[in-house]
């Protein structure tokens, strides 16, 4: 799983039928300590996630096993969206 924060959203007027009725957002990775890691990713949204919002993505074969229909052509998907971070216990 890969911490990151939901910064914008893509349209798409057609798209394969797996992905009917989900957004497809863009997220921007972070480190542990919430700061910029990497470059921005597109993610399918499975729990209703909004813009400035922290969320947690899995990637590859977790991905597409988010989804109701486990043939899909997803790379990338959130799968939380993150209530607090703690970095000590």
């Amino acid at each position: 799983m890969h911490l990151c924060r939901v910064i914008g959203a893509v349209w798409a007027t057609v798209k394969v039928d797996t992905l009917t009725g989900y957004r497809l957002l863009v997220v921007q990775p972070l480190s542990h300590d919430l700061k910029e890691s990497g470059s921005p990713v597109v993610a399918v949204d499975t729990v209703s996630a909004a813009p400035g919002q922290l969320v947690y993505i899995v990637k590859s074969r977790e991905a597409s096993k988010a989804l109701e229909e486990p043939f899909n052509p997803v790379d990338a998907a959130i799968v939380g969206i993150v209530d607090e971070v703690r970095t000590s216990i």
